[in-house]
This record gives structure tokens, C-alpha cells and sequence, in this order.
């Protein structure tokens, strides 16, 4: 008896921890959208607001895309992609001419640990890091004190356009899959309800914003 009330006690205590940490870190599993939308605006709020003014972008838009990415979370992680990396280490070896807008001559002389960080995903938007390239900013800039300044600047160079004329289902799938949404209507994001878990963290932001 005692042994199986101990059990009970550590199954209870294992899943109580679970649920706390999904929910602090409103990842994807369970539900977790309450903190995270509080999250985000607890410590990414007044920095949106200035760069979506800065850079005419929907501030609901760069909220539902910082919950859906990181959740809110401060630091944001880190996410290593191993088929970028993969293919980052082809283009700087001349075994591949290019990665989207990547060229052997963006990558020459960076060491296997340089690529790795190019191949992290960085950040409150989660934003690759070889998107600084593109950019023409250091790696900390979208992992630090400026990732939303850089987040939404990247995004406005990318989709910006889509997301003022209101297409936010293209602008998601674009962050996500460098796509517009599909015409038939199957998105290819890594989570099938990537697109529809942001049009509605979308709607909750807006109607906080009219209150």
C-alpha cells in the first residue's frame, strides 16, 4: 500500500509539473494559450506596438505570431533545423549553389558552429538565423534586446504587403513555409493547425485592442 501511494503521489506531482510548464510555456500539447497570450503581452507588448507603428503592421498580427512561435516566452529558446544545416554546409562547400537567397560567398570562412547558429531558429518570432544575412544585421539582433525590431522588419520586407492588404492566412503560411496559403486549402505548415491557431490568436488580440 505504501508503495503504490508513493507511486501515486509521484504520477500526481509528474503530471501537476506538466501542466504548469505547458501552460507557462503555451506550447502547442494541452492547453497553454491563457498564459502564453499573457505572456506575450507582458514581454513583448510595448515593443510590437512600436515597431508595428513603425513598419504599418497589424500589432494583432505580430502578437498571435509571437504566441504561436515562442509561445511568449522571454528568452524565446532556440529551435536547431538539421536539414537547414545540412544544406547550409553544401552551399558553403560548393555542393550546392544556393539556399534561398544564400550564396557560398554569405558563408565564407564561417566555421560548422557558425552554420548551426544560421540553422537556429532565434528569438520571439523564431526567425532562422541566417535571415540576419538577409538583413544585413548580426545573429544577436534577432535573438536579443532587438528581435522584435528585426522580427518585424524582416516580415515587412517578406509579406509585409500581404499582411496590409489583410491576408493573414497567406502571411502565416509565408512565415512559416516561405508560401502563400495553398489554393486547395491543405496548408503544408509543420503543424497542420499552425494557420488556424494564428487567425485566432489574431481575432483575441484585435478584441483586446477595441476594449
Amino acid at each position: 500500500m505504501l508503495v503504490l501511494a508513493a507511486g501515486a503521489v509521484l504520477v500526481g506531482a509528474w503530471w501537476m509539473w506538466s501542466e504548469i510548464d505547458r501552460r507557462i510555456e503555451g506550447t502547442w500539447q494541452g492547453p497553454g494559450d491563457w498564459w502564453g497570450k499573457r505572456a506575450t503581452q507582458l514581454n513583448y507588448g510595448a515593443d510590437v506596438q512600436e515597431w508595428a507603428r513603425a513598419f504599418d503592421l497589424p500589432e494583432a498580427y505580430l502578437l498571435a505570431l509571437i504566441q504561436l512561435e515562442s509561445g511568449g516566452r522571454k528568452p524565446a529558446g532556440k529551435r536547431f533545423e538539421a536539414h537547414v544545416y545540412n544544406r547550409l554546409v553544401a552551399v558553403r562547400d560548393g555542393k550546392r549553389e544556393r539556399y534561398e537567397q544564400i550564396t557560398a560567398a554569405d558563408l565564407a570562412g564561417a566555421s560548422d558552429e557558425a552554420l548551426r547558429n544560421l540553422a537556429t531558429s532565434w528569438g520571439p518570432f523564431q526567425l532562422m538565423g541566417y535571415k540576419c544575412i538577409q538583413l544585413d544585421v548580426q545573429l544577436r539582433d534577432i535573438r536579443g534586446k532587438d528581435a522584435i525590431r528585426a522580427g518585424a522588419q524582416w516580415i515587412d520586407l517578406t509579406y509585409g504587403d500581404a499582411l496590409r492588404a489583410g491576408r493573414f492566412e497567406d502571411a502565416f503560411h509565408l512565415h512559416n513555409t516561405g508560401k502563400p496559403y495553398p489554393a486547395d486549402g491543405q496548408p503544408t505548415t509543420f503543424h497542420p493547425d499552425y494557420v488556424q491557431r494564428g487567425m485566432a490568436y489574431v481575432r483575441k488580440f484585435a478584441e483586446d485592442a477595441r476594449q
